[in-house]
């Protein structure tokens, strides 16, 4: 007894204690929560799924968490510190919860990260402290423009002739900046700056890209090709089912979306083509995967992860699906 006693009082006079009360700390079942604004969108079923992958490689428990409003978000954060969760994140319905989020995570002793939507503060500016994972919107945006312009070069089409629908969501940073890019690359090609048309959607779903694409369409017959792209692959096959309603079929229509998701792969399944051109895939592998890592090895070894990370994404077309799919890890 008296030799432990010793052993004990040596421990804490040279600072023993405290490192092996941070390995007893470390040891501890670690659980991450990861909230989505959209939990039934086919991007974000993936990104749990590979968010699970990680859990399962790391021996950490996932929580996922559909947090569609910001009441939600706030009650799921509570919950989460209620079952001792670590650290979480989260794809925020609304950009502009940023600081609530912040203060809300702060008070609950929760570690957390973004994906996909970078939190803004009360002026609009991105919240730099929080570490991000989200995608090169203007670049992205800049692929898209580029594949139309390469396109309607392909087929011969004087640029004077055609038109193209921005469906846009400008409420949304992403989307504004991924039309943005869309557009400077058109301009870039030197496609006529007068014929795009802005198509606001209410909501970013293929019937409110359809119902804006049509009225674009509509209000513009002068035009004999169409062009279009916006956030996603919804907006995209909005645009298409409103151009083929007004009869611009696959000859005359040029569609690029965003995303790769199971929507494009049933549109490039379909055994005639579209006007559903390509989809720009964005491999949710990283945004699941590498977020719930980095969380996983912030919370056990301290290290926190990069503040901004950007990736990138492929144009996949019918005639290359399984190749670009197999390179961005999805096949």
């Amino acid at each position: 007894m008296k030799r432990s006693m010793l052993v004990l009082a040596l421990a804490a006079a040279f600072g023993v204690l405290p490192i092996v009360a941070s390995v007893a700390q470390a040891a501890e079942p670690v659980k991450i929560g990861f909230l989505v604004k959209q939990p039934e969108e086919p991007w974000f079923q993936d990104e749990w799924k590979f968010a699970e992958q990680a859990a399962k490689e790391k021996g950490f428990t996932l929580v996922k968490i559909g947090a569609v409003s910001g009441e939600k978000v706030m009650s799921a954060l509570d919950n989460l510190a209620a079952q001792q969760a670590q650290g979480f994140i989260i794809c925020t319905p609304d950009v502009k919860l940023g600081p609530g989020i912040v203060a809300k995570a702060k008070a609950d002793h929760l570690k957390m990260m973004t994906v996909d939507d970078r939190l803004v503060d009360g002026k609009g500016n991105p919240i730099e402290s929080v570490p991000h994972m989200g995608i090169s919107a203007i670049n992205i945006g800049k692929q898209v423009g580029q594949g139309i312009a390469d396109e309607i070069k392909a087929r011969g089409w004087n640029p004077a002739e055609v038109g193209a629908i921005k469906v846009s969501f400008e409420q949304l940073p992403t989307a504004h900046d991924r039309t943005q890019g869309a557009v400077d690359a058109l301009l870039a090609s030197g496609f006529p700056k007068a014929n795009i048309i802005d198509a606001a959607q209410a909501k970013t779903d293929t019937e409110n890209a359809f119902n804006a694409a049509n009225i674009a369409i509509t209000k513009n017959p002068q035009f004999k090709h169409w062009v279009a792209f916006g956030l996603n692959d919804e907006a995209a096959l909005g645009a298409v089912r409103a151009a083929e309603g007004r009869g611009f079929k696959a000859d005359n229509m040029i569609a690029i979306g965003i995303g790769g998701s199971q929507s494009a792969l049933n549109e490039f399944a379909k055994p005639t083509p579209t006007g559903f051109y390509g989809s720009i895939l964005i491999s949710p592998k990283r945004h699941g995967y590498e977020t719930s890592t980095d969380m996983y090895t912030w919370i056990t070894e301290n290290k926190e992860p990069p503040l901004l990370t950007l990736s990138t994404g492929m144009l996949m077309k019918r005639d290359n699906i399984h190749e670009v799919r197999k390179e961005m890890g999805l096949e």
